[in-house]
């Protein structure tokens, strides 16, 4: 696995301490060189506001992990919908898989979100921690309003926190809004990981 990423930035550009930020909880070393130009991580162009997320996301594709694995407590919602947009969307030859701490079933709103665009994860089973095929090389923490399950072994790790979809809202219909809403978020994020 690769220990270090280039970074193009501009001079004074607070994409610099983004990245460098980004890249120790990583635990993977950032080397900046500045330029006037467009702003870069690891050959992955970035908007000169670019969200914390976004550079993360960067940095990762920079690393080409083989494995990535997203984490969730119940593996019933955001981590079922990472999963499957994550197939989707990564080259062959990068392994893809979503777990929880606390695994129960695969929540039809997240099935049905995602076929809307296309995915079918109908025969996708809520899986815990343990029934995670090794070594994995990228861990995502999905997690907001609870506590995420802890990857104990070797990995590089991201948190993005997203809001749990099942059970907001007013109504079902509010409640469908919020899984598309999740679901949408993580293809903005995965566009930038995977390409």
């Amino acid at each position: 696995m690769p220990d270090s990423v280039t970074a193009r930035l501009p001079a004074g550009s607070s994409l610099t301490a983004v990245a460098e930020n980004a890249a120790r909880r990583l635990g993977v070393e950032l080397g900046v060189e500045e330029v006037a130009g467009s702003p870069e991580v690891g050959g992955v162009p970035l908007p000169e506001d670019a969200p914390e997320w976004h550079v993360e996301a960067a940095l990762l594709r920079a690393l080409a992990p083989k494995h990535v694995l997203f984490l969730c407590v119940a593996n019933s919602a955001r981590s079922q919908m990472a999963e499957g947009l994550a197939r989707a969307a990564a080259s062959d030859g990068v392994k893809i898989s979503s777990a929880g701490s606390v695994p129960t079933t695969v929540r039809p709103q997240a099935i049905a979100a995602l076929e809307e665009v296309g995915i079918d994860i109908a025969s996708h089973r809520s899986k815990g921690v343990d029934d995670v095929k090794r070594p994995v090389d990228a861990v995502i923490t999905l997690c907001a309003e609870e506590v995420c399950p802890v990857w104990l072994e070797k990995a590089w790790r991201l948190h993005w926190g997203l809001p749990d979809p099942a059970g907001a809202g007013a109504n079902p219909d509010e409640e469908m809004e919020a899984f598309r809403s999740v679901r949408d978020e993580l293809r903005r994020r995965f566009a930038v990981l995977f390409g």
